[in-house]
């Protein structure tokens, strides 16, 4: 099953633990969803899900203590009787003596975040939305060209990271190359990024492996982006029809969000990079509007409709 290692998710959110339960940094969070436990404090447990990660902010804290101290130790026995992987207090506030003591009997988490309880909320479903979210791993390279995120796909030998290497070279950053991790962040976004064992690293025939941001700086990489643009490099076919207008939209499927594609014949003589660059320009063009090949189409119909219409009243008179 997916999950994201509980001791990650203190290190990224700079928890502070009070009490750890055994093996507790290497317990899966499976679920990006939280609870604020209200109703179960209130011994309703109908459709509670342990799996999630539990938090105790101000309003919880300050009903337990409303409590008589008896009931209060009945319920927070209760509660922590069920294996969720942690309960996270808010705003840096104390734990309940009953809290620690129930941790304790059951062996569970307890953290505490200084955030609000709205903001620490928002902030961890946020990043296990984006850790959870449904991959794959694609052969190609994923750039960031004037702002798109470009991703080449194509044969081994293509010219990929050959293209790849110039476009860095005229200012653009890399994100992977060879291999691509890509992540569905929602119904139509999706995020790639590089395994962290080839972050960086750049492939080129005849040279060998290369590692582009001490070659270039840290401006010429990037950790991950948003995938804009789907473009296929293959070799030039004599018999194969190309687009030479583009009035056709052509997309691509990845984990069912589908993408902007086109496919760009390779043969010597050609600066894919350029290509590239100006099909980056044109896909964000389109996205604002302006369609230049429909623009271009759009032009020559009205042209020849005019010329006809001259024509028809040269004939008439």
């Amino acid at each position: 099953m997916k999950g994201v290692e509980l001791g990650k998710i203190i290190r990224e959110f700079q928890l502070e633990v009070l009490r750890g339960a055994s093996g507790y940094e290497d317990r899966l969070v499976t679920t990006e969803e939280m609870i604020r436990p209200g109703l179960p404090l209130k011994g309703f447990f109908e459709h509670f899900n342990p799996e999630r990660l539990q938090v105790i902010g101000q309003v919880e804290t300050t009903y337990l203590q409303g409590m008589d101290p008896e009931e209060r130790a009945m319920r927070l026995n209760d509660f922590f009787a069920y294996d969720f992987p942690a309960v996270i207090i808010s705003r840096g506030m104390e734990p309940l003596p009953e809290m620690v003591e129930s941790a304790e009997k059951h062996d569970r988490t307890l953290l505490r975040s200084q955030l609000a309880t709205a903001e620490l909320i928002s902030s961890v479903i946020t990043y296990l939305t984006a850790e959870l979210a449904p991959s794959i791993t694609r052969h190609g390279v994923l750039l960031e060209v004037y702002g798109e995120g470009v991703l080449l796909m194509g044969e081994s030998g293509v010219g990929k990271s050959e293209t790849a290497i110039e476009l860095v070279k005229r200012g653009h950053r890399l994100i992977a190359d060879d291999a691509v991790e890509i992540r569905r962040v929602n119904t139509h976004t999706l995020i790639g990024t590089a395994p962290e064992l080839i972050r960086h690293y750049i492939e080129l025939r005849g040279i060998g492996v290369v590692d582009v941001q001490r070659l270039f700086g840290m401006s010429a990489v990037k950790k991950d982006q948003e995938i804009d643009l789907v473009i296929n490099l293959e070799q030039w076919r004599d018999d194969a029809q190309y687009d030479r207008l583009g009035l056709d939209d052509r997309f691509t499927t990845l984990l069912d969000v589908k993408l902007p594609a086109m496919t760009i014949p390779v043969k010597p003589g050609r600066n894919l990079a350029i290509i590239v660059e100006v099909a980056a320009m044109n896909d964000r063009q389109k996205k604002m509007g302006y369609n230049a090949a429909q623009a271009f189409n759009d032009q020559i119909n009205a042209h020849f409709e005019q010329v006809m219409a001259e024509q028809e009243r040269e004939k008439k008179q």
